[in-house]
């Protein structure tokens, strides 16, 4: 998401960085620019036209031009009004109600509403500790009572049931009554998609609102919608009284022009970004991180609040030892980095956080390729107990079984020991001094680096 936004604000802004002095006509025409960017990117006129002119504004008075490092303040100036227009801070769900919390889901017909739920499902069973109810109110489409009955399953949260043909609003309240017999926390109940122009429908969804009077009325809308989406989302709102709003499929959207609109329309916040299929793909919105993000600057909080949840810690602890003790890395240690690597989105996912991957080109972007991470796991997967031990034994035959094994061809098998040796001979250096000598090794593995600066090529 961003891709193109960010690529194309971040070498503006990056012309201006290093300049001593700014002047009137060279922040115009960077304005001029940064309007281009945002049209292209799928943001609704209204919502550029503000942002620019609130850019403007700033930009020309003492706070840039006066500047001690005017290119750095007009960054910042961007980078301020960007998060402004999508919310300021993050806004979490308020579900502070007698229990059981209700939470309303609303919004068009595929937008991923039942899939949201059981995102959402788990984000608070896991990252809030609370006991979750779902119910599915759509009983125009038996296929998405079965779907949230599955979902609900995979989490092991209580389902109530309900059936194609009964009343949405008496669904409701049943499973309000059901979820506050049972001592529920939080109630999430799945809405039919409507068009927003069905004014049945939307009369329908307005009395299941008023039945049931949620603390939280969400609005789904897929980011993919691009401009559209900040038109529809505007009708809801009319209809309905939003408290926030989840933008799904986001890992699809290269534009990214349905984050700055929907919120600057609505005036409701972003709550949850949603990013493929699996149950865990839902995060927090946080404006000023997604802000940074667009101007190339990553997003290293999300990153390490990533990993604190992702990587399993107990295995981490292992390797540490297991490193400081001097005993050998093998291939079940890479194999475990390779999986704990995939299961944190993969290579594209940690690159769309690390600070400067705008700057990176797109052939070398194009390089980056979860399937050869998957590619590697199974390989590895292909070998006995005793060759991931001891890797010398993979002589020519043992690589072409290998190969043949995990579907792939002898130099690839190669190419991962390779890899594997590399890695082997950093871990040795890493592991000489023990943990005084480790600590030692990445501070200067970082200061080579420059920071994150290391990981960019030579302008």
């Amino acid at each position: 998401m961003f891709e193109s936004l960010s690529q194309r604000l971040s070498d503006t802004v990056n012309r201006l960085r290093g300049r001593g002095r700014l002047t009137e006509e060279n922040i115009r025409e960077t304005l001029r620019e940064v309007r281009i960017a945002l049209l292209e990117a799928d943001v609704a006129l209204p919502v550029v036209k503000a942002l620019v002119e609130r850019v403007k504004v700033r930009a020309v008075g003492q706070e840039v031009l006066k500047s001690l490092s005017p290119g750095q303040a007009l960054v910042k100036v961007v980078s301020d009004e960007l998060t402004a227009v999508m919310g300021a801070a993050n806004s979490e769900l308020n579900l502070a109600a007698q229990p059981p919390a209700v939470v309303l889901m609303a919004g068009l017909q595929g937008a991923g509403k039942t899939t949201t739920v059981g995102k959402l499902t788990r984000f608070l069973k896991e990252r809030k500790k609370k006991r979750v109810m779902v119910v599915s109110c759509d009983v125009y489409r038996p296929a998405a009572i079965e779907q949230l009955r599955t979902l609900a399953s995979q989490v092991e949260v209580s389902f109530f049931p309900s059936e194609a043909g009964q009343d949405p609003v008496e669904i409701a309240k049943a499973a309000v009554a059901a979820a506050r017999r049972e001592v529920i926390d939080v109630l999430l109940v799945d809405t039919a998609g409507r068009l927003h122009v069905d004014e049945a429908m939307m009369q329908e969804i307005k009395a299941l609102h008023g039945a049931i009077d949620p603390i939280e009325t969400l609005f789904v809308v897929d980011s993919m919608t691009g401009q559209d989406a900040a038109n529809v989302a505007k009708a809801f709102s009319d209809a309905l009284p939003l408290t926030g709003v989840v933008l799904t499929k986001t890992d699809g959207d290269a534009r990214g022009g349905a984050a700055l609109s929907v919120c600057y329309v609505t005036g409701r916040p972003i709550k949850f970004l949603g990013a493929g299929e699996k149950s865990d793909a839902l995060e927090p919105f946080h404006p000023d991180r997604v802000a940074q993000r667009i101007l190339g600057m990553g997003d290293v909080l999300s990153l390490v609040e990533e990993v604190e949840r992702k990587v399993d810690q107990e295995k981490a602890q292992k390797l540490a030892e297991k490193v400081i003790k001097g005993k050998r890395f093998d291939l079940n240690d890479m194999r475990d980095q390779l999986e704990q690597m995939n299961n944190m989105g993969g290579l594209a996912g940690l690159m769309d956080k690390l600070p400067g991957m705008s700057s990176i080109p797109d052939s070398v972007k194009s390089k980056v390729n979860d399937g050869e991470l998957k590619k590697m796991v199974a390989i590895i997967g292909s070998m006995t107990k005793k060759e991931r031990r001891h890797p010398d034994l993979l002589n020519g035959s043992r690589k072409a079984r290998v190969a043949r094994g995990s579907g792939t061809q002898p130099a690839d098998v190669n190419r991962l020991l390779k890899q594997y040796m590399q890695m082997e001979k950093m871990m040795s250096k890493l592991s000489k001094g023990g943990s005084k000598g480790l600590l030692r090794q990445m501070r200067g593995a970082m200061k080579g680096m420059g920071g994150m600066g290391g990981m960019m090529p030579p302008r």
